[in-house]
């Protein structure tokens, strides 16, 4: 099973930071390539232990639906989704935030099993490793944009 680890410094309180990452339409704004929206579940604001939520998105090329189970919160320190239904035979999302100096270190752990047996692990070194590795990292980014902008204009 694959395992991607990032972590990005931001420059906003944790509480920020935290509820940045589980805001459901801060997920569509960091999601722009992918063109991912809420569909079911929770739709809008935040989600909150137990919430589901169904996100629609192209990923090559094809329109796929994915639905995610917030299973564990401990604001404003991580909480962790699980997927339900998807694409993938499983994954689980570990989302870190931990106080640092004048900022926040927000680490991401993405653990996944493709489907298709030996033929999956293929795709996954072939190329699916690293596109949800980008995915993540270029996500991790955006919500830093988004944060920081936010900060200066307090």
């Amino acid at each position: 099973m694959p395992l991607i680890e990032h972590k990005q410094f931001i420059k906003a309180p944790i509480e920020v930071c935290f509820d940045l990452a589980r805001d459901v339409n801060v997920h569509t704004q960091t999601t722009l390539k992918t063109k991912e929206r809420a569909v079911g579940g929770v739709t809008k604001g935040l989600l909150e232990e137990g919430d589901s939520v169904t996100w629609e998105a192209v990923h090559f090329g094809i329109k796929q639906r994915l639905t995610a189970r917030v299973i564990f919160m401990e604001k404003p320190h991580s909480f962790v989704d699980v997927m339900v239904k998807g694409a993938f035979k499983s994954f689980i999302h570990i989302h870190q935030f931990t106080a640092e100096g004048k900022g926040t270190m927000m680490i991401d752990h993405f653990q996944y099993k493709s489907r298709f047996g030996p033929i999956g692990v293929l795709i996954d070194k072939l190329f699916l490793e690293k596109y949800m590795k980008r995915f993540i990292v270029i996500r991790a980014k955006e919500l830093k944009k988004i944060a920081e902008k936010n900060e200066s204009n307090v």
